[in-house]
């Protein structure tokens, strides 16, 4: 499969098989985000591999009650570490300036922004960073395909409940939830917009 024949097959599952996925399989998904780019090289991502269904059922409560996600096999919970994301970033301003691959100028702008963050308010910053896991999550997906899995971005939470249940710190932020398995469903393609539409 080509990266063009996965990103024109991609669809949002919601209907699963009970199939458990192979861990070679996992380990693939991991490997597509590992590899994923990032700003400033920061790789801010973190995420949590959820199989038990206790754990999933939770999950499925704390986010609007999506049956859904609890009959997923695995459940992925995309997040971003922000003090990575700040201390990552500067770590590769300060390597690239070493290396002579940016001006003073420019080293000293991004120096004084990053630094700047840490003063942000969480929800500033969060959105921020929200790109890379983007990235890394679409990433995630598209391999997903290529190894003839079905995947869901799901937004619709409560982040404090699911900060409840895995006891994660401040600096961790959720981004997504990603419920991944075998489809049990074929949508159809949704209408796309023309390219005329979003082009400016």
């Amino acid at each position: 499969m080509t990266i063009e024949d996965a990103i024109a097959a991609r669809r949002s599952i919601r209907k699963f098989k009970p199939d458990p996925i192979p861990e070679e399989a996992v380990e693939t998904l991991l490997e597509s985000v590992r590899l994923a780019p990032s700003g400033s090289n920061s790789q801010p991502w973190r995420l949590k591999l959820i199989q038990d269904q206790a754990t999933k059922d939770r999950i499925s409560e704390a986010a609007n009650r999506q049956g859904f996600i609890a009959k997923a096999p695995l459940v992925i919970v995309l997040c971003v570490d922000l003090g990575v994301y700040i201390e990552g970033s500067l770590a590769t301003v300060r390597e690239l300036a070493s290396n002579n691959e940016r001006s003073e100028a420019m080293t000293s702008a991004m120096l004084s922004r990053v630094e700047a963050w840490r003063t942000q308010p969480k929800d500033f910053l969060a959105a921020n960073v929200a790109f890379n896991i983007g990235i890394a999550g679409e990433h995630l997906a598209l391999m997903a395909v290529g190894l003839g899995l079905g995947t869901c971005w799901v937004r619709a939470f409560d982040e404090a409940r699911l900060h409840s249940i895995f006891g994660f710190d401040e600096e961790i932020v959720v981004t997504a939830l990603m419920p991944v398995g075998y489809p049990d469903e074929a949508p159809s393609a949704r209408r796309r917009k023309p390219t005329n539409e979003i082009l400016l």
